[in-house]
């Protein structure tokens, strides 16, 4: 694997692609926290894994338009959104998500004119997790679509997590689910790894957790009556046994 950089990268808030709205991201993290335990006997620390936290500080340029930057995020809201961040925008490549609580709209008007904004989100619940896209970033279905299936290496124990960020459906509505197949060729419904189904004109953030054996290959799957739906997803895949 090559190194890469950081061209080309994307971030959606509740629902919202404001890529082209963010300057920056300055931090991406999670992981336990570290419980000092040391005894009165030993010459370095000891810790114990604690509650699970994660979140992600980034910086956004002003826009005012509708669904861009300011509206979105002054809106400052009280319950959990989800933030995704996309590292490229291809199927495979490697992003990070959590649910959390957005805590600052903060503006900094530079002496050179321009304007910008400090945002920090903190996960709530489950902490910051990393895995795989499934969609080239925000892919747009025209009709209810089969997405190419990616190619995990191998099936794994211990169930997933699947991230939704629905940014636009023209129609009625539009439902994602999530397919696993052996082979990449005879797929089946992932047992509980169904969005909830997005209406006309609204947008949506969901996280979904299954339990259990999840094959080889996975795929995001659209249905539903609509012209057009534009959505990315994120698949978690555990490596071993998580409790949240």
């Amino acid at each position: 694997m090559t190194k890469q950089t950081g061209l080309g990268d994307h971030l959606a808030v509740g629902g919202y692609d404001l890529s082209g709205d963010i300057g920056s991201i300055s931090q991406i993290g999670g992981g336990p926290v570290a419980l000092e335990v040391t005894g009165i006997d030993k010459s370095a620390f000891e810790r114990l894994g604690g509650l699970r936290n994660g979140g992600m500080t980034f910086s956004a340029w002003f826009n005012k338009a509708a669904g861009r930057a300011h509206p979105v995020l002054s809106a400052l809201p009280r319950a959990d959104v989800i933030a995704l961040y996309g590292r490229g925008g291809a199927i495979g490549n490697a992003g990070a998500a959590c649910q959390s609580l957005q805590v600052n709209y903060d503006p900094t008007r530079a002496a050179d004119g321009s304007l910008s904004i400090g945002v920090a989100v903190q996960s709530d619940g489950y902490g910051l997790e990393w895995g795989e896209q499934l969609t080239d970033w925000v892919r747009t279905d025209t009709t209810g679509t089969n997405g190419t299936g990616f190619d995990g290496g191998a099936s794994s124990s211990f169930g997933a997590q699947f991230y939704l960020e629905m940014t636009a459906v023209v129609g009625t509505s539009c439902t994602v689910k999530i397919q696993d197949s052996a082979d990449n060729s005879s797929w089946l419904d992932l047992s509980g790894a169904a969005f909830s189904a997005v209406l006309a004109g609204a947008v949506s953030a969901q996280r979904i957790a299954v339990a259990g054996t999840v094959r080889r290959y996975l795929r995001a799957v659209s249905s539903g009556t609509f012209s057009s739906a534009s959505f990315a997803v994120l698949a978690c895949r555990n490596a071993t046994a998580v409790v949240f």
